[in-house]
């Protein structure tokens, strides 16, 4: 049983894409296959590649499709990170403010053998305008389909 909820708050330099999914397995198990990066092009159709030591302040590459006609590979930091329960990367687009991008995972145990996937972004910065509409409706579409995924993978 999967119970998948998404919002998405849009303000003039601000996108928050907050997404979730309730997944019948215990949190270790999410949390194991979230970070099998090396399994992701065998199921993960929104993060095609993910490279990098989990380390906090490590550079990542990532390359995220969220729709079949756009990609694009970026290279953010890991600024939180707690082990079998978060991970927190800043992205960015230039410079401090023209795009930053805080993408967060976070794995909540509900009992021993039910977690919650917490998948959210916080997107601010001058470029929020020019990719608005991709921001509020590609974007979380792609993040509820990785969820979705991610929930089939350790096999719901």
């Amino acid at each position: 049983r999967m119970t998948p909820t998404d919002t998405v708050t849009s303000t003039a330099l601000r996108v928050e894409i907050a997404t979730s999914i309730e997944i019948d397995r215990p949190a270790a198990e999410v949390w194991a296959a979230l970070v099998d990066r090396d399994s992701y092009p065998q199921w993960n159709t929104f993060i095609r590649s993910w490279q990098g030591e989990l380390a906090i302040g490590e550079r990542q590459t990532v390359r995220i499709e969220p729709t079949d006609s756009s990609g694009q590979t970026f290279r953010p930091r890991i600024v939180e990170l707690e082990p079998g329960r978060l991970l927190v990367w800043l992205g960015r687009v230039g410079v401090p403010g023209v795009l930053d991008g805080r993408h967060r995972f976070e794995i909540v145990p509900i009992d021993a053998n039910r977690s919650r996937l917490d998948h959210s972004e916080v997107l601010s910065g001058m470029l929020v305008p020019a990719f608005r509409r991709m921001l509020t409706a590609d974007t979380p579409a792609a993040f509820a389909r990785m969820n979705t995924e991610l929930a089939a993978r350790v096999g719901v």
